[in-house]
C-alpha cells in the first residue's frame, strides 16, 4: 500500500452505523477495511451490500471481549487505525437486561484499548504521528445520551458537557468513553472520541422508532408512541454520520472529543406524523387509508430523557463538516429505501437473516440474496 492507503479495523461493521461506515470506506477509498463483528441479533451481513465482494474488504467474526482474538487480529492486519462502533445500543433492552451492555460496551472497550496499546508498543514507533506518516488512531464512537437530558430551552450538548447518563445503555457508553480518555492520558494512546445524536436511515434494525414506524404502518399495525410523544431528539442521517467519522479519523486531533449532530431537533410525535404523511403520498392504501390513524400512545418507559440536542459548530469550524441531509430530505430517502427493500425488511423481521454463512475466505457469504439495493 502507498502512503494514502491505510488498514482500518471497524468493530461492529455489520451493525447499522458500522455498515454505513464500511460501505463508504470500501466504495470511496482504497483503504483495506476489516469488519470485525460478533453477529449478535443486530449484526446483519446483508447490510454490507456490494462492499462484501470488494477487493479491499475483509470480514472477521469475533467478539471484542475476546482478548486473544483481538490481539490476533491486530497482529495479522497491522492496522493504521481502529474505528470502534461495536456496542449494545437499545435503551429498552438495557433496562430489561443490563448485563450484555456492561459486558460488550465496557469490558469490550477495555479489551480493545488494551489490544491497541499492546500493538502500538510492539509495532508503532510514534503512534502520535499523522495517519499515512506512521501514526495510529483509535476512534471511540459514542452517543449524546452519556450527557443525560436537556431542559427545553437549554443550549445543545457540547464537548466537555458533564456526563449524567440516565439508562444502563448510556452509563455503559459513558464508562467506555472514560476508559478511552484514561488510555489517552495514562498511556499516550492516540484516542479520538465522538458523541453523536440519534441516527436514522437505511438498514436500521426495526426496534428503533423510525424503521419500526415505517414497517408497522405498511402492515397496518399500531405505531406506538411513548408518553405524550413530546420527547425531542436531534436526528442525524447515518450517511452524514459516517462521513463525519471518516473526517474525524483522518483530520481530528487525538485527545479531542467531537460532537456530531444533524441540526434537526424533532419531537417523536412529529417524526412519526411526518413518516405517516410520506407514506400517504408514496404508498397510499398500504396498511391504512390515513396512516396517522395508526398512532397509539403507550405508557412511557422508565428514565426516558426528555430532550437531546448536540452542537455542530465546533466540528464545522475545525474539520469543515456539516450534515448534507436536512431532516426532510433524509426522512424521505429513508422511507423510500424501506419501500424499495422489502426483502431485507422481511428477512430481518422473520429472523431468516440470522442464517448467514461465512466462506473460508472470510468474506460474507449470504447467498445470492445477500445484496441490498439502494442506499444510513
Amino acid at each position: 500500500m502507498n502512503a494514502a492507503q491505510w488498514t482500518i479495523l471497524v468493530t461492529g461493521g455489520a451493525g447499522f452505523i458500522g455498515s454505513a461506515v464500511v460501505r463508504q470506506l470500501v466504495a470511496e477509498s482504497e483503504h483495506l477495511v476489516v469488519n470485525i463483528d460478533k453477529l449478535t441479533y443486530a449484526g446483519n451481513l446483508e447490510s454490507l451490500g456490494d462492499a462484501a465482494a470488494a477487493a479491499n474488504y475483509r470480514f472477521e467474526q469475533a467478539d471484542v471481549c475476546d482478548a486473544e482474538a483481538m490481539a490476533r487480529l491486530f497482529e495479522n492486519y497491522r492496522p493504521d487505525a481502529i474505528m470502534h462502533l461495536a456496542a449494545e445500543s437499545h435503551v429498552d433492552r438495557s433496562i430489561d437486561g443490563p448485563a450484555p451492555f456492561i459486558e460488550t460496551n465496557i469490558l469490550g472497550s477495555y479489551t480493545l484499548l488494551e489490544a491497541a496499546r499492546g500493538y502500538c508498543a510492539r509495532h508503532v514507533s510514534d503512534p502520535g504521528r499523522a495517519l499515512g506518516e506512521g501514526g495510529f488512531r483509535f476512534l471511540q464512537v459514542s452517543t449524546d445520551e452519556v450527557y443525560g437530558a436537556l431542559e427545553p430551552d437549554a443550549p445543545p450538548f457540547a464537548a466537555g458537557h458533564p456526563y449524567r447518563p440516565n439508562s444502563p445503555y448510556a452509563a455503559s457508553k459513558a464508562a467506555a468513553d472514560h476508559l478511552a480518555r484514561a488510555w489517552q492520558q495514562s498511556f499516550d494512546l492516540p484516542v479520538l472520541t465522538t458523541n453523536c445524536s440519534n441516527n436514522y436511515g437505511p438498514c436500521q434494525f426495526p426496534e428503533k422508532l423510525i424503521p419500526l414506524s415505517i414497517l408497522n404502518a405498511l402492515e397496518g399495525k399500531p405505531l406506538p408512541i411513548y408518553g405524550d410523544g413530546r420527547q425531542v431528539r436531534d436526528w442525524l442521517h447515518v450517511e452524514d454520520h459516517a462521513r463525519a467519522l471518516r473526517r474525524v479519523l483522518s483530520a481530528g486531533v487525538p485527545g479531542r472529543t467531537y460532537c456530531i449532530g444533524g441540526a434537526a431537533e424533532r419531537a417523536n410525535i412529529d417524526v412519526v406524523e411526518a413518516i405517516c404523511d410520506i407514506l400517504d403520498r408514496l404508498a397510499p392504501g398500504a396498511g391504512a387509508s390515513r396512516h396517522r390513524d395508526l398512532i397509539a400512545f403507550v405508557e412511557d418507559r422508565p428514565g426516558h430523557d426528555r430532550r437531546y440536542a448536540i452542537e455542530i459548530d465546533s466540528i464545522a469550524a475545525e474539520l469543515d463538516w456539516r450534515p448534507a441531509e436536512s431532516f426532510a430530505s433524509g426522512l424521505e430517502k429513508t422511507v423510500r429505501w424501506y419501500l424499495d427493500n422489502e426483502g431485507w425488511c422481511k428477512r430481518v423481521r422473520d429472523g431468516s437473516y440470522r442464517g448467514q454463512r461465512l466462506g473460508l475466505s472470510g468474506r460474507a457469504d449470504g447467498g445470492q440474496d445477500a445484496k441490498v439495493g439502494g442506499r444510513r
